[in-house]
């Protein structure tokens, strides 16, 4: 009897030690949630913009080095070396990481490379990790809370975007702007399109039709219709007053697809309840009815200006594709001489920068490690789509055309990272129920039945 009561004496310590482990990750895991929640306002609130009226060299000349990286990588730093420290040890969290997302490593060794080339051509190397190394430490981070301790950030995102469609709101009817618009030591004047807390029109532009196509394409982000229906009407008449045609007309071009199919499926035979159908032609027709009342008082004349007037901006996308004529095929393939660059920049007319990322990173970097950093984002957008729901693809589609289209990610900024936290916390892959195994039923017993 000695020897068989030994055996639980032995296993109680081991439980223990189990549970307190447990105990210990799951309070490492709400402090690294607390700081993805300062992570997440930060990003959607103190912008480049906000930093340098504040005194902040985050974009400027001067300060000191650790004004040059932006709040969210400090918060999103905290956080990722804090889930390192949970019971399994450095070594096996990392192991862990990336054993369940072997894509990250490609975009990892891409970034490795890119960041070699800078430290020998002697360049600035804190522009490739706000952004380029911020978004995938922001996804890995968030990958590992539970669906429980993302609901702040959430209620965080929402919070903080609807703050800046107000405000975009107020600086477009008011005309005054609260935080100056800046392009590093430049002052912007004469901008009438809003910026907010973004930053930068098109930054908010895009930031705000990917939050609008999130909430479009997933009615679970805000299930109450009474609801959503208002806050995607509120947040798309925004993208009038922030001035980005790219992001108008690519969600409006989703959302009337999304439409199409919807009619289609109707037609098939799809049965909808009624009240929905009814709630749904009443805000069609109340939509229509304010969309004419705005346009005969004019509210959104500016805009409807810069599809007829763009004021030089196709000349400058013209400028951007022959500014690669000027260099040769060995500046082209190792990256030009910044002085150059920046001589060619303003005798183009370029001053604001290269408004395709592409042209831009062969302009920066060359085009050996352009390919290598368009190979690792594409690694990394994969494994972001195979975490995400299926609408995570219309923001996919929406970056890419941002990226085509405008400075975006070319330059030192926290866009990338934005797009990132939207479609980790707004668009988490649905988890599948387990369906409980069937009763195993007895066999048929079969009696004979006489003729």
């Amino acid at each position: 009897m000695h020897r068989h009561s030994s055996a639980p004496a032995v296993s109680r310590p081991a439980s223990r030690l189990a549970a307190r482990a447990a105990n210990a990750d799951a309070f490492i895991e709400r402090i690294a949630a607390g700081l993805m929640l300062l992570a997440v306002t930060a990003t959607f609130t103190l912008s480049s913009s906000v930093l340098t009226n504040w005194k902040i060299h985050y974009l400027t000349a001067g300060g000191n080095f650790y004004e040059k990286l932006h709040p969210a990588t400090y918060f999103t730093l905290l956080a990722f070396g804090l889930l390192l420290l949970r019971s399994r040890g450095p070594v096996g969290e990392i192991n862990r990481m990336f054993s369940e997302s072997k894509l990250l490593l490609a975009y990892l060794l891409c970034w490795l490379f890119l960041l070699i080339q800078v430290f020998v051509l002697e360049r600035p190397f804190t522009v490739i990790i706000d952004t380029f190394l911020l978004p995938i430490l922001i996804a890995m981070v968030m990958w590992q809370i539970s669906s429980a301790q993302k609901r702040p950030l959430a209620w965080a995102i929402h919070l903080t975007i609807l703050v800046n469609v107000v405000l975009g709101y107020y600086e477009y009817f008011s005309g005054h702007r609260l935080i100056p618009l800046t392009l590093g030591d430049v002052v912007v004047v004469g901008e009438w399109r809003s910026a907010a807390l973004l930053g930068h029109p098109l930054t908010a532009s895009g930031v705000v039709g990917a939050y609008v196509l999130a909430l479009v394409l997933r009615p679970a982000i805000c299930p109450p219709l009474l609801v959503r229906l208002p806050l995607i009407a509120f947040c798309l008449a925004s993208l009038m007053a922030f001035g980005g045609r790219t992001s108008l007309v690519t969600v409006l071009a989703m959302i009337g697809l999304v439409g199409g199919f919807e009619m289609l499926r109707l037609i098939q035979g799809k049965r909808t309840p009624l009240p929905a159908a009814i709630l749904a032609i009443c805000v069609l027709f109340a939509a229509g009815a304010i969309i004419f009342a705005a346009l005969d008082l004019g509210i959104f004349d500016k805009m409807l200006l810069r599809f007829s007037s763009d004021k030089g901006s196709a000349l400058a996308r013209f400028a951007t594709f022959s500014l690669l004529s000027h260099f040769d095929w060995h500046e082209l393939i190792l990256g030009p001489n910044p002085v150059r660059v920046n001589a060619l920049q303003s005798q183009l007319g370029l001053n604001y920068g290269i408004e395709n990322f592409w042209i831009s990173s062969i302009v920066q970097f060359g085009l050996v490690h352009t390919i290598l950093m368009t190979i690792g984002l594409v690694c990394f957008f994969v494994e972001l789509l195979r975490r995400s729901h299926r609408a995570a693809w219309a923001i996919m589609v929406l970056i890419v055309i941002i990226a085509a289209s405008s400075v975006s990610f070319s330059s030192k900024n926290i866009q990338l990272a934005q797009f990132v936290i939207l479609i980790s916390v707004l668009l988490p892959r649905e988890q599948r129920r387990a369906v409980a195994p069937a009763q195993v039923r007895s066999p048929l017993r079969y009696r004979s039945v006489p003729a």
